[in-house]
Order: C-alpha cells, then structure tokens, then sequence
C-alpha cells in the first residue's frame, strides 16, 4: 500500500484493539488525519458504499471542536458517539496531532463504548510519535 496513511504495524495494532474491545459486533475501523482517510477493517458481511471522504469532512470538526471542550465542567473530551439506525459510530482524536479514528459498531453497551475509546487513545499517541520520529529521520 503505497498510499497508506499507516505502517502496516499500527493498521493491525487498531485491529487488535478494537476486536479486543468490540468483538464480533465490530463494523469498520477509519483512521484518518487532516490531509487523508483509510479504511483499515470492513466487517466481511458489509459493502464499500460508504462516503469516507464525505464522513472524513464530518468528523475533521473534531479537531477543533475539541478546543471548545477544554476547560468546560465536563471534564475532559475523551470520545464522540454516534447513533444509527443500523448502528453506532465512535470517533476518537488525539489531543495533540490532528489525526483520528472512527470506529463503526453494532449495538454496544456504553461500558464498551467507554473502553473502546480508553484503549484507542494510546494507539493514536503511539502512531503520532512514530510519525513524528519518521518526519524528523
């Protein structure tokens, strides 16, 4: 893949922590930056008719609408979920790089929500630090 946003290392390390997290109701995994999208995983019973750039354009918000957040009595911005008819989309953003992944899922407990999100959080660190050492190299 020689478009990839991702090494082939990290793509399997989202894998991993989203079956780990998700399991069988696990739909897609998206990682995407400011610049790029890619779909990572699509759940074998799916079909590639999503608009990934037109969902991209969408959850970009993200990056800035998470400076708004700061500060408020809420605490800390961890995740975004959203409801579907046929199920629920997760996005997840690093606090400091603008890059981000969306997780699509079947019906899940907020628990699960909760730990998906909580496990995605040092894998987006992880993949800026590579990137970032890689820029620098």
């Amino acid at each position: 893949m020689a478009d990839s946003l991702l090494e082939s290392s990290a793509v399997d390390e989202l894998q991993s922590v989203c079956r780990t997290a998700v399991g069988d109701e696990l739909r897609s995994i998206t990682y995407y930056t400011s610049e790029g999208v890619e779909q990572v995983y699509l759940r074998s019973d799916l079909g590639r008719t999503a608009d990934l750039v037109g969902f991209a354009e969408l959850e970009r918000a993200g990056f800035r609408a998470q400076n708004l957040y700061r500060n408020s009595q809420l605490g800390e911005y961890r995740a975004t979920v959203r409801m579907f008819e046929h199920g629920y989309l997760t996005r997840v953003i690093d606090d400091d790089r603008e890059h981000g992944v969306w997780v699509t899922t079947d019906s899940l407990s907020m628990e699960r929500f909760e730990e998906l999100s909580a496990a995605l959080k040092p894998v987006l660190r992880e993949i800026s630090l590579e990137s970032e050492a890689e820029s620098e190299a």
